[in-house]
């Protein structure tokens, strides 16, 4: 573990850090990023995280921006592991949570009662963008990748695409650290994840349309590492586009009345 990040990007004014190992690595939870963008004064964290990362981040950004002057937490979606943390924050901070309006009214539900009051910022389905010190992210949609209501956030300054749940690459430790600049080789760690996550081939087909119309050298996800290079991002692309997930895999052989049981002292199941 290290609360030194991973910087992604950095000119005068604007920085991107990315978190990549503030969870123990002893196999109980997922490993996840988490993101720092500044510019000028102004900051904000992506995907801040659980309970488990929240120290850690606490103290590792403080280095780089004062935590009470963070302007936006942004949540790509409302899962455990991207804003179970949102309590802490929202005690230790002024900022604002910026998620889908899906979620809006379900966020409160990680807090104690009135902490987000007046302070959730619900993304309509279309995406925005958002005002960021002198410059500004889009709050782009990625709808059912895997959540509902889901966005991922490209910053014009650095050209990272910050995609949350897609291109997950199923790392940790020092080698989440490290871009992939060859796909092909890392298809082995990324396929068995996005084919149980992601809906369908045609959300993907739609995505990559929106996708490649943007100048992108960075697809950084949420878990795993960083796709760099205009080569492996639009091989990365190539791929989606052919990709069977979800429910294109799934049939009325998965939906049958269950026959095996769960072994609460082992705590697995057992085959009948």
């Amino acid at each position: 573990m290290s609360l030194e990040p991973v910087e992604l990007y950095r000119d005068k004014r604007h920085i991107c850090l990315m978190f990549a190992d503030l969870i123990e690595e002893d196999g109980a939870a997922v490993q996840a990023n988490q993101f720092l963008i500044v510019d000028g004064d102004t900051g904000a964290i992506i995907d801040p995280g659980g309970n488990l990362a929240f120290n850690e981040l606490f103290m590792g950004m403080t280095k780089y921006f004062p935590p009470n002057r963070l302007s936006y937490l942004i949540a790509s979606h409302a899962d455990p592991d991207i804003i179970a943390s949102l309590d802490r924050w929202m005690t230790s901070t002024k900022a604002q949570l910026v998620i889908s309006r899906i979620w809006e009214r379900f966020a409160p539900h990680f807090t104690k009662v009135g902490k987000t009051e007046n302070r959730v910022i619900g993304v309509p389905d279309q995406g925005a963008h958002l005002p960021l010190g002198q410059t500004e992210l889009v709050l782009l949609p990625a709808h059912f990748m895997h959540a509902e209501g889901n966005f991922h956030f490209y910053d014009p300054i650095s050209k990272i695409l910050f995609s949350g749940d897609l291109g997950v690459s199923m790392t940790s430790g020092a080698e989440a650290r490290k871009p992939i600049t060859d796909l092909a080789a890392h298809l082995p760690r990324m396929e068995g994840f996005h084919r149980r996550y992601m809906v369908s081939n045609k959300i993907l087909r739609l995505w990559t349309n929106m996708a490649r119309q943007l100048d992108v050298d960075m697809i950084v996800p949420q878990h795993g590492s960083p796709i760099m290079g205009k080569k492996a991002i639009q091989d990365f692309y190539n791929w989606l586009d052919g990709l069977n997930c979800g429910i294109d895999l799934f049939d009325d052989r998965n939906y049958q009345f269950p026959t095996g049981k769960i072994d609460p002292v082992a705590r697995k199941y057992v085959a009948a």
